[in-house]
């Protein structure tokens, strides 16, 4: 199942906010929870697809984060953080890094991912050497291969997974959260390969 679907099993439209899906999950949820419809075999294979649709999601939109140097601070669109300076950006360029961090939070808040990875690596060609722009460039790729793992496209987040480790190599958050997707993907496609064992692994 795509995301989309995973969207429409919970009667949402694609990119809802994560409150909302949270809220159709609980709807849904009890309506066919097993207890209140311990004779009903379609109503527990419902209860089932709706939990593997929050799940699907969750993995993939559950609220944005960009770390800062010291801690993880939670992306929020509507209160723009100040970047840190760096001594090798002129003016133009520091004014340019901060309106791409604002743009990139938006686009990580909307899931409007590919988009996001062209920003931050467009940002990373100007700014090589500005090592909170290769932090905003490695969390980007891991946000991607999470969603990748949720539209079971397993062998293209790997080498997302993979990029974002090489672009931030020493950020130990990052590996440690890596480390966790790693799991995820390899537990989602056994279960994936035990349905459909033709699928992308």
């Amino acid at each position: 199942m795509t995301l989309a679907d995973h969207y429409r099993m919970l009667g949402l439209r694609e990119g809802a906010a994560f409150t909302e899906v949270k809220a159709a999950y609980r709807r849904l949820a009890r309506r066919y929870h097993p207890d209140a419809n311990f004779d009903s075999p379609q109503a527990k294979e419902k209860f089932i697809q709706v939990t593997e649709a929050y799940q699907a999601i969750a993995r993939v939109i559950q609220p944005e984060t960009l770390p800062d140097s010291s801690k993880t601070a939670a992306v929020s669109a509507s209160a723009s953080v100040q970047v840190k300076q760096h001594s090798s950006l002129t003016p133009q360029d520091q004014i340019l890094k901060q309106k791409s961090f604002d743009q990139l939070q938006l686009l990580l808040k909307q899931q409007k991912l590919p988009r996001a990875i062209a920003l931050v690596e467009g940002l990373a060609q100007r700014m090589p050497r500005d090592p909170e722009v290769k932090q905003w460039q490695a969390i980007t790729y891991q946000r991607w291969a999470r969603s990748l793992i949720g539209q079971k496209a397993f062998s293209k987040a790997r080498i997302y997974l993979k990029k974002a480790l090489r672009t931030d190599p020493h950020n130990r958050a990052l590996w440690q959260a890596i480390k966790q997707d790693f799991e995820q993907l390899e537990q989602t496609a056994i279960e994936s390969w035990a349905i459909n064992p033709d699928g992308d692994r």
